[in-house]
C-alpha cells in the first residue's frame, strides 16, 4: 500500500471530536482525528512494513505516525533512527505508543535509556524516565534507587511537562515496589505536590504519587 493511499484512508476515518480532544491534549493541526481502535484495525490489515512506516512518520501527521508505530518491528530500527523518532514524538499519546510498542522492545533500549536520562530534550527525557520506571518494576538490579529519588526530589517540580509525567511514574513505582523506600517516596510526593490537583475520572486513580502509591499497595493486599 502506498503512503498516499494510507493517508486517504486515515482522512476518511477522521472525526472532529477526536481532533478536538487531541488538540486539548497537546496535538497540533496536522491530524485527522482517527479513533485508536480504527488505527489498530488498519495496521492489522497492512501488517509490518518498515519503508511505509518511515514514510508515514515523515509526514508529521499524528494519525499517520500512530499507524507507523504499529507497522514497525523494533529490531528493524537503528539506534539513531529510534533516537530521532523519540525526539520528534511531541504529543503524549504518540510518545507513549512509541515507548510501549517500539522503545521498550528495542535491542539497545538500555544504552538509550542511559543517554536519555541525561538529555535536556523533554521527549528524550520522557522516554528515559519511562524506561527507568520499567526497570524499577521489573529488573531493578544495578539501579541506584536512592540516587533516583535524589534526582526526582531536585528536578521533578521544575521539569518540562513531558519528562515530569514519567519522572512521577518512576517516583510512584519506587514507592509501590520498594517498602524500604516508600516513606521517602511519599514524602517527596507530598513536598513537591506535582499532580496533587490533577483531574481524574470517577473510578480512576490520581497520578499524585502519594495517592497512587497508597492505592497500589492497598490492592497488593
Amino acid at each position: 500500500m502506498k503512503t498516499r493511499e494510507v493517508l486517504a484512508q486515515l482522512k476518511a476515518l477522521g472525526d472532529e471530536k477526536v481532533r478536538a480532544r487531541n488538540r486539548r491534549n497537546g496535538a497540533g493541526e496536522n491530524q485527522f482525528g482517527v479513533q485508536l481502535g480504527a488505527i489498530r484495525k488498519l495496521a492489522a490489515k497492512i501488517e509490518a512494513d518498515r519503508a511505509l512506516a518511515l514514510e508515514l512518520w515523515e509526514t508529521g501527521n499524528v494519525d499517520a505516525r500512530l499507524l507507523a508505530i504499529l507497522l514497525l518491528k523494533p529490531e528493524d530500527l537503528s539506534r539513531a533512527e529510534l533516537d530521532r523518532m523519540v525526539r520528534s514524538a511531541d504529543f503524549p499519546q504518540l510518545a507513549d505508543w512509541l515507548s510501549s510498542y517500539v522503545v521498550k522492545e528495542h535491542p539497545e533500549k538500555e544504552a538509550l535509556r542511559q543517554v536519555w536520562m541525561e538529555d535536556d530534550d523533554p521527549w528524550a527525557a520522557r522516554a528515559g524516565w519511562s524506561l527507568t520506571a520499567g526497570r524499577v518494576a521489573r529488573s531493578p538490579e544495578g539501579l541506584d534507587l536512592p540516587a533516583l529519588l535524589d534526582r526526582i526530589e531536585a528536578e521533578m517540580a521544575g521539569a518540562a511537562a513531558p519528562a515530569q509525567w514519567t519522572m512521577n511514574t518512576c517516583l510512584a513505582t519506587i514507592g509501590i515496589h520498594f517498602p524500604e523506600h516508600r516513606k521517602r517516596a511519599l514524602a517527596i510526593g507530598e513536598k513537591l505536590g506535582v499532580y496533587r490537583d490533577y483531574p481524574v475520572s470517577k473510578g480512576c486513580t490520581s497520578p499524585f504519587a502519594p495517592i497512587w502509591i497508597h492505592e497500589m499497595v492497598r490492592r497488593q493486599g
